[in-house]
């Protein structure tokens, strides 16, 4: 079954690099462009992608608020956003509205076609100086409050799920089972307070909620 792809790019002859790449890539299939939030929220769930690759700096309404708008009515597709910020705001502003990926556009083919085949098997690709800055903000480590606070092992496996690792990757790294993995994983969400890898990056890190 090929991964089906759209992607919102204002910068025409950019995204017409990206769409020749993503036709080209074995077992990928491209479905859909957009210039803009606005015409990719009237039609892209039509495409039925399973990933969707967007800019941040579009035209009127931006990449980040476009993708909070589409996730609750594409929940299984996967969002990765594609752009030129790297400041850690936007990082993990990105990562609260729902996407799982942030790459910077001087991505190679290579590693953009790898990361839309990583984000389908469970992992959160990332530019390598990006996954840097949110490995920095985790050891800054903010405090939390007194009936949430995670044990060490619980931070260690958030700081693990932020980093893109599968729950059998986390399993393998600290040398336990894969269903303590999991219990972990429900202990971190229920003392966070949030439902998904992506709000308990961002609440770890003091961001507002969506």
């Amino acid at each position: 079954m090929k991964i089906r792809v759209s992607i919102i790019e204002d910068d025409a002859p950019l995204r017409a690099i990206f769409v020749e790449w993503l036709r080209q890539a074995e077992g990928l299939e491209f479905v859909g462009e957009y210039p803009d939030a606005e015409s990719a929220l009237q039609r892209i769930a039509g495409d039925r992608p399973d990933v969707v690759l967007s800019d941040i700096n579009l035209p009127k309404l931006n990449g980040i608020e476009c993708v909070r708008r589409l996730k609750p009515q594409m929940p299984a597709t996967q969002f990765m956003m594609l752009t030129v910020y790297e400041d850690t705001d936007k990082i993990f502003d990105a990562l609260a509205a729902g996407a799982t990926g942030y790459l910077l556009k001087q991505t190679t083919r290579e590693e953009l076609l790898a990361a839309v085949r990583d984000v389908m098997v469970g992992g959160s690709p990332m530019t390598s100086n990006i996954a840097r800055k949110v490995v920095q903000s985790f050891q800054r480590q903010p405090a939390a409050e007194p009936d949430t606070a995670l044990s060490p092992r619980e931070w260690e496996i958030l700081d693990l799920l932020a980093r893109g690792y599968l729950y059998k990757e986390i399993a393998a790294k600290l040398g336990i089972a894969e269903p303590t993995v999991n219990s972990f994983v429900r202990r971190i969400y229920e003392k966070l307070h949030v439902h998904s890898r992506a709000q308990a990056v961002a609440k770890y890190l003091g961001q507002r909620q969506p």
